[in-house]
């Protein structure tokens, strides 16, 4: 049974955040708020947890988790970044955007594409997830939550609970945040690629 934490959107209560990381340290696994709807992640380092959101989830291993990034600092670590694309990211973070970027070796070999050796980073503009990795202090490793033979995102807190409390260690109900996933863009040439049009403004990579 999985637990359900009721968090402000805008000023998350600090006793909770302190919770839910505990829980992801422990390799639990955690349906969370962001800026386009809710995702499943867990700490980038817990195979086994990874493994249980593509149960959930039913995904192969060729699917293509995100790190989900406090701030471009993050981003530095995880991804190989020129001038000209840290100056678009600062321009587009935090937002609704996926950016497909190179990887360094900090990223776990099983995350990556396995032919080119990318990685999906994201900065979300959303309290509740901010602070969960402010408290972190690393990425959470993340999908949207897209259940097998959905199109959109779940959306409803309590129908989540409903329909997942036995398969994830914590639900955190922050409110409706949306049903879009991100806009995707792909920058790992020269240039940028939108590889999928969502609640971010393609037009400045078109």
């Amino acid at each position: 049974m999985s637990q359900f934490f009721q968090m402000h959107p805008e000023n998350p209560q600090l006793r909770l955040i302190k919770q839910a990381v505990e829980i992801l340290n422990r390799g639990g696994v955690v349906i969370y708020p962001t800026d386009s709807a809710y995702a499943i992640g867990c700490h980038l380092g817990d195979k086994n947890a990874a493994d249980r959101i593509k149960r959930i989830r039913r995904l192969d291993d060729k699917h293509n988790f995100t790190l989900m990034c406090r701030d471009l600092s993050d981003v530095g670590v995880y991804a190989k970044v020129d001038n000209t694309q840290y100056r678009l990211l600062k321009s587009y973070t935090p937002g609704p955007y996926t950016f497909i970027l190179n990887a360094t070796s900090e990223v776990p070999r099983r995350l990556l594409h396995p032919k080119r050796r990318s990685i999906g980073l994201r900065v979300p503009d959303n309290a509740i997830v901010q602070a969960l990795l402010g408290e972190l202090g690393e990425p959470i490793m993340s999908s949207s939550l897209i259940l097998p033979g959905d199109d959109m995102p779940m959306t409803d807190p309590y129908e989540i609970r409903d329909t997942l409390e036995h398969e994830v260690d914590l639900i955190i109900d922050g409110g409706f945040c949306g049903f879009e996933p991100t806009t995707v863009v792909n920058m790992c040439d020269d240039v940028p690629v939108v590889a999928r049009v969502g609640k971010g403004d393609p037009t400045p990579f078109e």
